[in-house]
């Protein structure tokens, strides 16, 4: 299903990628539900929905973060930040995706914090993916794959990603490989075309020294809002 709530302007100018971020942050508001603990995705486009929730931080018993980088900015901002194994279950998960398809299957970790956002979206009730509409794509593959792995696997899994016309990348930060929050390495994979995420999660997940791979199909949203020309797009799935 699809709807979409028209942006409140009269302005024909049209919108940055900055605005449209804001719009998707503050329309994810409706999905919080008061009194609960809500958990909480990682980047840019959350970044605006933390900054949207701390409007109505004293509805909420506070978050569940899946990020040092989010924690950060909700503590900052007066909300209150729960460990995972502190709460047995989420009502809702709110994050953003790399890609989303149009079952709600995800690439996520640019913001390399894939494992985490797994974590916490594993124990939430509903995923609510937020983004922009150029995060929509027909088939999976076009953004380049964060795989988090063991620093010892590297070559070995660059290897598998090969043998199916993968390209792995080391990912790298100020010239030497960035580490993640667990202590791991991402690699970023290139030149693949994901027709079947279920199956593709499913067997990379399995291969030695993967911790965790950035597709979400287990894991995939219920509901995504995607910021568009004409206001925010609701796709439910």
């Amino acid at each position: 299903m699809t709807q979409t709530t028209p942006t409140p302007s009269t302005s024909t100018t049209p919108l940055t990628q900055d605005q449209l971020k804001t719009l998707v942050g503050q329309a994810a508001l409706q999905y919080v539900v008061p009194g609960e603990i809500v958990g909480v995705g990682t980047g840019s486009t959350v970044n605006k929905f933390i900054d949207a929730l701390a409007t109505m931080k004293d509805q909420i018993k506070g978050a569940v973060s899946s990020s040092v980088a989010s924690t950060e900015r909700l503590l900052a901002l007066g909300i209150q930040v729960f460990d995972s194994n502190e709460v047995a279950r989420l009502s809702v998960y709110i994050d953003g995706a790399d890609e989303i398809d149009g079952a709600g299957n995800m690439v996520k970790g640019g913001g390399a914090a894939l494992t985490r956002e797994k974590i916490v979206a594993a124990q939430s009730d509903r995923f609510v993916c937020i983004a922009d509409e150029s995060k929509l794509v027909q088939t999976l593959g076009t953004f380049p794959l964060p795989v988090e792995v063991i620093p010892m696997a590297t070559q070995r899994v660059i290897a598998q990603f090969a043998a199916k016309d993968g390209v792995a990348t080391l990912r790298l930060k100020d010239g030497k490989p960035l580490v993640t929050d667990n202590g791991q390495v991402i690699l970023d994979v290139t030149g693949l075309t994901i027709n079947d995420p279920l199956a593709f999660e499913a067997e990379v997940s399995q291969w030695p020294g993967v911790v965790t791979v950035g597709v979400f199909a287990f894991q995939r949203a219920q509901v995504c809002l995607l910021g568009t020309a004409n206001g925010v797009k609701t796709l439910t799935f």
